[in-house]
């Protein structure tokens, strides 16, 4: 029993970490975009930043953009790496990271 806890406690740890850094480098990325001139050629050095900042979470991250006038959203999908089993790490809902950012454009007047 402690040892099931333990292996719980520290997956957490490790989704409490995914979740964080997700957040940020979408975030990161998100606003590198929206503050550029050049639309398609930020979004790809902003995507190539943002998987360097995930490091091996990168793998397997998928980016979704939405880029217009006014506002940039990134959404971003990893995969959690797990220490528990399969049905254990998808009923907690800690198996994958999904996160969406929103960045108004601003623009000088």
């Amino acid at each position: 029993m402690f040892l099931v806890l333990l292996m719980l406690a520290t997956q957490v740890l490790f989704d409490l970490y995914a979740r964080s850094t997700v957040t940020a480098v979408a975030y990161d990325a998100a606003r590198v975009v929206a503050g550029a001139d050049s639309g398609a050629g930020a979004v790809v050095v902003a995507e190539s930043q943002a998987r360097a900042g995930l490091g091996q979470y990168a793998d397997g991250a998928t980016f979704t953009w939405a880029v217009d006038n006014d506002v940039v959203q990134l959404r971003v999908k990893v995969q959690n790496p797990s220490l528990l089993p399969p049905v254990f790490k998808h009923a907690l809902g800690i198996d994958t990271v999904d996160r969406t950012v929103r960045v108004r454009v601003e623009r000088v007047r």
